[in-house]
């Protein structure tokens, strides 16, 4: 049972998470095409990704806004542990977030009998300007 602070801060954010969702699915929508074509990303999984079959279907663009703001990954041609401690502006944490982005390197939290590829981190892409996140991915990938 929510206590009633709880639920006013529910009803207080709910008039604006529509508005929320769709600038977070924009922003992921831009930092998934940008790991797409950086040389040094091997792949991005992305559910609003072009390069799967069923989703090229119209209308246009419209159907990636509702992706949501997670990348679940990026094979990094790097180790993905050194990209995830280079970030500046992204968190390191395992959640899906809030507002905030997020990044995971799931393999390097697990440990040394980890399944999770040593090259894959995972992104929630929060409501932060995308150009300062795609610049932060940027830099990071550059180390």
């Amino acid at each position: 049972m929510p206590s009633p602070f709880d639920c006013w801060l529910l009803l207080r954010s709910l008039p604006t998470l529509p508005l929320r969702v769709q600038q977070q699915s924009a922003n992921a929508l831009a930092v998934a095409r940008f790991l797409a074509s950086d040389r040094r990303v091997e792949r991005v999984h992305y559910p609003g990704s072009s390069s799967i079959p069923a989703m090229r279907s119209p209308p246009a663009d419209a159907w990636r806004l509702r992706c949501g703001g997670v990348v679940p990954g990026a094979g990094c041609c790097s180790r993905g542990a050194g990209v995830a401690s280079r970030v500046r502006l992204f968190t390191r944490a395992t959640s899906l977030g809030g507002v905030e982005s997020l990044i995971e390197h799931r393999a390097s939290m697990e440990g040394p009998l980890s399944r999770t590829p040593p090259n894959l981190i995972r992104l929630s892409i929060g409501l932060e300007n995308v150009d300062d996140l795609v610049a932060d991915l940027e830099q990071a990938l550059g180390s």
